[in-house]
């Protein structure tokens, strides 16, 4: 049986999480992923790859503020101060997913996939990411905000993932 019959994930979710794996076996690098808005979806995506094990760390699905701050150690006052869908969140997320794994690089999503939710300064959409590397400066780690639009929830969540897994694909190494 193929690969692409063995799955219950979309084709470019399993295509974006076999490149990620591939590109960090390659580069020696074990992974962790902190999920909100995507629900477990990025970590569904990574374990669909056979062989994922000596790749793929931890999957964190903190989706309540609650499950932020205790299982990645997010600052209450951040929260509150920002709110869930923020870099500053975002930030945490990534640090407190690479201080609690053994992994060498983590990305977090938090965001709001709709279709209710939303805000004038956060609407259906709205996504941020963020990358911190192990042995890398704490204050250097990598967030953006992205508006995807309402796309509805499957459609949010899905390029969620798909950014999610391109931002733990390390870059290829110059021949």
């Amino acid at each position: 049986m193929s690969d692409a019959a063995d799955t219950c994930l979309p084709p470019e979710l399993v295509k974006a999480a076999r490149a990620a794996i591939e590109a960090n076996r390659a580069a020696g690098r074990r992974v962790a992923v902190a999920e909100s808005c995507t629900g477990g979806l990025v970590s569904a995506a990574l374990t669909e790859i056979a062989g994922c094990s000596d790749v793929f760390e931890a999957g964190y699905v903190t989706y309540a503020d609650q499950a932020k701050m205790r299982m990645l150690g997010v600052n209450q006052d951040v929260l509150e101060t920002f709110g869930a869908v923020s870099i500053a969140v975002a930030w945490a997320m990534a640090r407190g997913a690479l201080e609690r794994s053994g992994a060498d690089v983590a990305v977090a999503i938090t965001g709001v996939a709709g279709p209710g939710g939303g805000s004038a300064k956060k609407p259906v959409g709205t996504v941020v990411f963020a990358c911190a590397t192990r042995g890398g400066d704490p204050d250097a780690v990598t967030a953006d905000r992205h508006e995807l639009g309402d796309l509805g929830r499957a459609g949010v969540r899905l390029q969620a993932a798909l950014i999610a897994l391109d931002l733990l694909t390390p870059p290829a190494a110059l021949p």
